[in-house]
């Protein structure tokens, strides 16, 4: 699963209902004797944590390869790692800076390879940003979401997955970052292609979650001066949501103060913790469906 859109949509369906029969505990499958390696280039909190605590609740294990622990990078080419890997362990998660690097790891590995995360996608994030919809509105029937910001590696997952889920999504990002026409087909080959805004106040208007992203990615640090000036008006506050009472989603980590305020982030407004609890719940489904 390198991105959404690897699953269909009847598939997509299958792993939330997975997610929420095992956050229930109504679902007791188990993993055993089984080893999922994660490879990181980049540090993570919640992907770290999620799917090490999963695979440890599944009654298997998570091994963790930092950027000091592979050889990514640092002479081995990446197909032999990919295949050295796959006559050790179960399944690859993979956390990387260039999608094309997880690319061939799947090419050459023999197991499941499954992304945590590169500079193009985040599927996983999506499972959970999924989840927390259903969950808060009781499916996806009539529910529209509003993405306010940069259209990043995040944006563009969610954008496929709501097609993928049938949600009726708006799009406003400024000029030059936008989620591009590429991801726009295939959210659209989904099943539904996003509404693109003229300004975040239009986005949000007839929104019932409203969710953003930080503005400057990791990785991105040094394009921080260039990029802020464009987004100014599109910060998640009070003012915003003044005329909604949309619900707010953000993936985290968060930059209080820049693409989302403090109170904002804390009102009951709020579905953020919902959604870093169940990046562990929805990746467990996900492993049980590769894996059983």
């Amino acid at each position: 699963m390198l991105d959404v859109d690897d699953l269909s949509s009847a598939q997509l369906a299958t792993v939330l209902d997975r997610a929420t029969a095992l956050k229930s505990g109504r679902d007791l499958t188990r993993l055993p004797r089984t080893t999922l390696a994660m490879l990181f280039e980049k540090p993570s909190t919640r992907t770290r944590a999620s799917f090490e605590t999963g695979m440890t609740q599944l009654g298997g294990h998570a091994m963790f390869l930092g950027p000091e622990d592979i050889q990514l990078g640092h002479g081995e080419p990446l197909k032999d790692t990919a295949r050295a890997l796959s006559g050790y362990v179960d399944a690859i998660m993979a956390r990387l800076f260039d999608h094309s690097d997880l690319e061939i790891l799947a090419e050459y590995a023999d197991v499941p390879v499954v992304n945590g995360l590169t500079d193009d996608a985040h599927p996983c994030q999506t499972l959970a940003d999924l989840q927390t919809i259903r969950e808060a509105f009781g499916g996806f029937e009539d529910v529209s979401v509003a993405w306010v910001g940069d259209g990043n590696n995040v944006a563009r997952s969610f954008a496929v997955g709501c097609g993928l889920a049938g949600l009726d999504l708006t799009v406003a990002t400024p000029e030059g970052y936008g989620l591009g026409e590429d991801c726009i087909e295939r959210a659209a080959e989904a099943g539904g292609e996003p509404t693109l805004a003229d300004s975040p106040k239009e986005a949000v208007a007839d929104a019932d979650v409203v969710y953003t992203d930080v503005w400057v990615s990791m990785g991105q640090e040094k394009l921080r001066e260039e990029k802020l000036p464009a987004f100014e008006g599109y910060q998640l506050n009070e003012d915003l949501l003044a005329d909604t009472d949309a619900k707010v989603m953000h993936c985290l980590p968060a930059h209080r103060g820049e693409e989302i305020t403090d109170d904002v982030l804390e009102s009951d407004r709020t579905l953020v913790w919902e959604q870093a609890e169940n990046r562990m719940h929805a990746q467990k489904a996900l492993l049980v469906e590769l894996l059983e």
